[in-house]
């Protein structure tokens, strides 16, 4: 079966009733716990992006705590697993000084927490790709926010 485009499904959505709108999007955030997710992101928390950005450090820290450092394969498991949920909050953003943020937070904490990440390429990897997926945001980004955040990514070295 094919699937719509997007423009076709935003044109038929404009010509549905308000009551059919909130029955289809309770629909589907029944399916999906990404969807359920986004869909509470949309609705609570997007007017307030920084307390957003605060929340999911948090969740980031508490993550990072838990991680269990007797063997480099469950660092490495673990810091995927962050990754994991970097990816998907900024996806839900869809803001680059959020993404920014969130991405050089993710290395400070790899670089204090006294992971070895040159004993491991595959760690070493996903630090300097975050490095680098950082410095890209930052520089899609305005002028004036650029000069901040380059020092912060600066700072890892």
């Amino acid at each position: 079966m094919k699937s719509a485009t997007v423009q076709e499904i935003k044109q038929e959505l404009i010509n549905r009733k308000p009551n059919e709108l909130v029955d289809l999007c309770l629909r589907l955030a029944k399916f999906k716990k990404e969807n359920k997710e986004l869909l509470t992101y949309l609705l609570f928390d997007s007017s307030d992006e920084d307390n957003y950005v605060n929340e999911v450090k948090a969740e980031i820290e508490d993550l990072f705590s838990g991680i269990n450092f007797s063997h480099l394969y469950f660092v490495k498991k673990s810091l995927r697993k962050i990754l994991r949920i970097i990816n998907k909050h900024s996806r839900y953003m869809n803001s680059k000084s959020a993404e920014a943020e969130l991405r050089i937070y993710y290395c400070q904490l790899i670089a204090d927490s006294g992971i070895p990440i040159d004993k491991n390429p595959v760690i070493k990897n996903m630090y300097t790709g975050q490095r680098k997926k950082a410095e890209e945001v930052v520089e899609a980004m305005h002028e004036d926010l650029q000069y901040e955040y380059t020092k912060k990514i600066k700072s890892l070295k």
